[in-house]
């Protein structure tokens, strides 16, 4: 999956065929001792600061940026990706931020298996990837373990940089769609926050660029019938 920090899979990555899996995701993380910068996404940690900690489900979570960072904030973090690449290094991550007693990491395809238990606050960051990823089931299910209070925060790109060509081969859904796809039951959710918003972001030869992502934030208000 694309995690937490940045953002979609660079297109010389891209497999042949198929769903990007955990060999794939693996031997992307080999590539280099780190590939994102480490620091928490910012719609994460614009959203996440008035909230009160609790216990944190991180979906995608990559090297451990936004679960280092909600640990810091007096969150109970579990991360969960498909590389254990990533998972390694994003348990040396939270050793080494002082935060190992506040987080635990899970190897999952979110494809297949899902963590345990309910969160106050779960989030999917940039959960794309190549071929064929059940986004919508997960995200569903990413609200199923939201507890009555808590809070789902989904944040994905809502295109190509602008120095990219268009791949038909990934989705970006609207902030519209995402919500429609959550298939929210009526009375136990309400809507926060569903919006795009364009930022910054450098082209690989150092040049100036942008990209337009969308966030979506849900409460949870009642567990439904």
């Amino acid at each position: 999956m694309a995690h937490a920090n940045d953002h979609t899979p660079h297109t010389p990555h891209s497999p042949e065929a198929g769903f990007a899996g955990e060999e794939f995701w693996d031997s992307r993380y080999r590539e280099s001792d780190r590939i994102w910068s480490g620091n928490a996404n910012a719609v994460l940690a614009r959203e996440a600061a008035a909230l009160a900690p609790g216990r944190a489900l991180d979906l995608g979570c990559g090297e451990g940026g936004d679960a280092v960072w909600l640990a810091r904030q007096g969150w109970h973090v579990t991360g969960t990706d498909i590389s254990g690449v990533a998972l390694e290094r994003a348990a040396a991550h939270a050793a080494d931020a002082g935060v190992a007693d506040r987080t635990a990491w899970e190897r999952h395809d979110l494809a297949e298996s899902f963590p345990a238990g309910e969160y106050d606050l779960v989030s999917a960051c940039f959960l794309h990837t190549y071929g064929d990823f059940p986004r919508e089931r997960v995200l569903r299910r990413a609200g199923a373990a939201v507890a009555p209070g808590g809070v789902l925060l989904v944040v994905g790109h809502a295109g190509w940089a602008s120095w990219q060509e268009d791949r038909p081969e990934v989705d970006f859904p609207t902030p519209d769609e995402v919500v429609a796809q959550l298939e929210l039951e009526a009375g136990a959710w309400e809507v926060l926050l569903a919006e795009e918003h364009v930022r910054a972001q450098d082209q690989p030869d150092g040049r100036p660029g942008t990209r337009t992502d969308n966030a979506v934030k849900v409460r949870r208000l009642r567990r439904g019938a």
